[in-house]
């Protein structure tokens, strides 16, 4: 008997039953949805609710927060993908006037502009946006709490600034610009800035009773870039499948990728915890994987969207609650359980489509003083360099087109990797940002830098 690919076998499907189960229950959540992705695919939905034949489904909008946060990203890497900015642009190039115009593109996006975490009283979140209509009243007399640059400071007036600046840029409202340029290509269309039925109310669970009392559901204004928007499990297993894999109808898999790539200063703290930031997404190491995707919450709603790109799986999970159950650790155990029961079946080996002789001269074997690498050439056009044993740098490299091959990651990201000829055109050795690798430890015929005793390798005696 075989199972297709998109089925889950159903212990998976209970464990997964069972772990929202206890989440919302423990968690005293009046409801609870959750959603697994994976291959790019939903291929489980689960709900819990505390009103009898009342469980919601994936098309019931919950409030998500500052998962609004990594849509907004989006909207910004798209214009930078198009040249109307640089992520490394000054605030103040494209939006004067705000008292944070130091700040680069890439500081607010990654929670490092130095910006305060919230807006002046009173609370934003339980108060209507018309008593922030100015981006002044927002961001305060004094913006600015610590050095740009300095530190990772999460900042939700820095995501109320990057609204801004994507209608400053499309001359367009935040809402329609989303609308337009994510929710339509992607097929989003439970997710909106106001809630839409069939929608879940917001409630507040009494700490020490077993008691609800609702909670006001504002709309957020200015704010609105940095926590408005409604969604549901089905639309953000969506989503999470475009974080994964990119989508050129919005932004390319390499755009997303770069925005799962960590962009803060981590404090010793989150060195401890395995967590930081990258461009509108969080990331964190758990369970041995590495995890991205954003959690949200606002007054009466939970959420969380959790990405193992490398077990390509993801989960969703949505409560509405202001507090109760840990949506993150949910998260993560959802995508752990399908990851361990059924891990990823990996692709078919496949040889090259065509062999380069000039690359095949390059593979191998290979020494930077007396360490051991290998060099290998790889389906997708790149050339990999790797210790042959322990830990150590290691790299992909793109060709050039001219022979030069540029690091892609780690210590020898924009390095350049040169391979230099002899007279007679074979290779002599490698030049990596100035280490020189030889296909023998210290090579005496290749320029060791220092030079290589002319007695050559002996023993003790």
């Amino acid at each position: 008997m075989t199972t297709t690919q998109e089925a889950l076998l159903p212990g998976t499907r209970r464990a997964l039953l069972h772990r929202i189960a206890v989440a919302q229950a423990e968690g005293r959540a009046p409801s609870l949805v959750a959603a697994v992705v994976r291959d790019g695919q939903a291929v489980w939905h689960g709900a819990r609710s505390s009103v009898d034949g009342h469980a919601p489904d994936e098309t019931v909008q919950y409030r998500i927060g500052s998962i609004t946060k990594t849509f907004t990203a989006v909207l910004v890497m798209r214009l930078r993908d198009e040249g109307l900015l640089d992520l490394g642009d000054p605030l103040e190039k494209h939006l004067p006037g705000t008292g944070a115009g130091e700040a680069t593109i890439a500081e607010l996006l990654a929670h490092t502009a130095g910006l305060a975490a919230e807006s002046p009283a009173p609370w934003w979140e339980r108060t209507p946006g018309s008593l922030r209509p100015e981006l002044s009243d927002v961001l305060g007399e004094q913006p600015l709490l610590h050095p740009v640059g300095r530190r990772h400071h999460y900042s939700n007036p820095g995501y109320t600034v990057l609204g801004a600046l994507v209608e400053e840029l499309r001359g367009a409202p935040w809402e329609e610009v989303l609308r337009y340029e994510i929710l339509e290509p992607l097929g989003l269309h439970r997710t909106s800035a106001q809630p839409e039925p069939p929608h879940a109310g917001g409630w507040a669970v009494h700490p020490w009773a077993d008691a609800m009392l609702p909670e006001p559901l504002e709309d957020l204004g200015r704010m609105a870039p940095a926590g408005q928007l409604w969604s549901t499990t089905g639309d953000l297993a969506r989503f999470a499948a475009f974080l994964a894999r990119g989508d050129d109808r919005v932004l390319s898999a390499e755009s997303v990728r770069e925005m799962r790539t960590p962009a803060a200063p981590a404090e010793a703290a989150d060195v401890v915890d395995g967590v930081t930031y990258g461009l509108g997404m969080q990331i964190q190491r758990r369970d041995g994987r590495l995890l991205v995707g954003h959690s949200g919450s606002l007054p009466g709603f939970l959420a969380n969207l959790t990405i193992s790109v490398e077990d390509d799986v993801a989960a969703v999970v949505l409560a509405n609650c202001t507090s109760g159950p840990w949506l993150g650790a949910v998260g993560a155990d959802l995508v752990r359980i399908v990851a361990e029961a059924e891990p990823r079946i990996p692709e078919p080996w496949k040889p090259l489509r065509e062999v380069d002789p000039a690359v095949l001269e390059l593979v191998g074997q290979w020494y930077w003083g007396t360490h051991a690498f290998g060099l290998r050439a790889t389906v997708d056009g790149l050339v990999s360099l790797a210790p042959l044993s322990g830990g150590g740098r290691r790299a992909r490299f793109r060709p050039n087109g001219d022979g030069t091959w540029t690091g892609l990651e780690g210590y020898y990201a924009g390095e350049l990797l040169r391979p230099v000829r002899r007279p007679d055109g074979s290779v002599s050795h490698l030049d990596l940002g100035s280490f020189v690798f030889t296909r023998q430890p210290y090579d005496p015929e290749a320029p060791v830098p220092g030079g290589v005793d002319p007695e050559g390798w002996r023993g003790i005696g």
